[in-house]
């Protein structure tokens, strides 16, 4: 009882410390003579990944930050079709977007600014603790498996800013489990052993 007591001021406290990154402003996109842009993000890691996707999901570029610190880059997006676009930076636990639209070769940013939280999951003996923010309230579908079968299935439709599952699997079947999160057309996966 005490571990699982833990575990919730542990999950508590980085959930807390997500919200405080979320305030601060990491971002800047700056518009030069309309036709390219500088992007550059600040406290970014080595890992984290920049992609530029039309609003449709097709992915027009994608780059994987080498570096710790700051990432600039200038791009020139002129030559892309007239439509509406999203920078993102895939965090470790976040994914910053910012919308943009190009007409007629000319760069606007939109308001569409968003920040995305990835959901947190531990597992630790049977338990498997998952955890989200979501300011947006969009349902989250989670998925365990065991061995390939689907053991337990949901659907959380009414989603608070944070949602906080525990669940349990039996600890009398050992063997590899995977618990797969479905929110805002993403999937994240976690295998684990008991």
């Amino acid at each position: 009882m005490k571990t699982t007591i833990k575990n919730y001021i542990v999950v508590a406290l980085m959930l807390g410390t997500l919200l405080g990154y979320a305030n601060e402003s990491n971002t800047s996109f700056k518009s030069i003579d309309g036709k390219r842009v500088k992007v550059e993000f600040n406290a970014v890691k080595k890992g984290n990944t920049l992609t530029i996707k039309q609003r449709n999901g097709v992915i027009l570029y994608s780059s994987e930050i080498k570096n710790a610190g700051t990432f600039s880059k200038i791009f020139d997006l002129s030559a892309l079709t007239s439509g509406n676009y999203i920078a993102e930076l895939e965090k470790d636990f976040e994914i910053i977007k910012k919308s943009f639209k190009v007409e007629n070769g000319t760069v606007i940013f939109t308001s569409d600014d968003e920040t995305e939280f990835k959901p947190v999951i531990r597992t630790q003996n049977e338990l498997v603790l998952i955890s989200k923010i979501s300011f947006s309230h969009k349902p989250v579908e989670v998925t365990i498996y065991y061995k390939d079968d689907v053991i337990y299935s949901e659907t959380i439709v009414d989603t608070k800013e944070i949602l906080n599952r525990v669940y349990k699997v039996s600890n009398e079947q050992k063997g590899t489990y995977r618990v797969v999160v479905n929110t805002n057309k993403k999937s994240y996966t976690q295998d684990f052993k008991i």
